[in-house]
C-alpha cells in the first residue's frame, strides 16, 4: 500500500513537472515572438532613417543588417522551442495516462484493504465490549 501512493505521488509530481514546463516554453515563445516584433520595428525604422530598404544594397544601414541576424537567429531559437514543446505535450500526455493508471490501480486496491480492516475493527470492538 505505502509504494503504491509513493508511485501515486510520483506520478503527480511528474505530471505537474510537465504542466510546469510546458507553460513555461508558452512563455518563453510568446516573449521571444514579442522580442521579434520589436525587432522588426527596429529594421523597418533603420530602413526608414536611411532610406535604402535593400539588404543586398552597399549603403543599407550595418544597424539593420545585424538585427536581421538577431531576428532571424531568434526565429530559429522560436522554430525550435516549439518542436521541444510539442514533445513536451506528448510527454505531458504519457504522463497524465501513467498517473490514470496508477490511480485506477490505488482505487482498486483501497475498497479491498477497506473490507479486510473492517472485519478486523468489528472483531477488535466486539473483544473490547467483553
Amino acid at each position: 500500500m505505502r509504494s503504491r501512493e509513493s508511485l501515486l505521488r510520483l506520478s503527480r509530481f511528474r505530471v505537474e513537472d510537465c504542466r510546469r514546463q510546458v507553460s513555461d516554453m508558452d512563455l518563453m515563445i510568446q516573449d521571444l515572438l514579442r522580442k521579434q516584433d520589436d525587432l522588426d520595428n527596429h529594421v523597418k525604422f533603420e530602413e526608414q532613417r536611411t532610406g535604402v530598404s535593400d539588404p543586398g544594397s552597399v549603403s543599407y544601414s550595418m544597424a539593420a543588417k545585424s538585427v536581421r541576424v538577431r531576428r532571424d537567429n531568434l526565429l530559429k531559437t522560436v522554430a525550435e522551442l516549439r518542436d521541444q514543446h510539442e514533445a513536451m505535450i506528448d510527454r505531458l500526455k504519457e504522463a497524465e495516462a501513467d498517473l490514470r493508471k496508477v490511480e485506477l490501480l490505488v482505487e482498486k486496491e483501497a475498497p479491498s484493504s477497506k473490507s479486510s480492516a473492517l472485519p478486523a475493527a468489528a472483531a477488535a470492538s466486539v473483544a473490547m465490549a467483553r
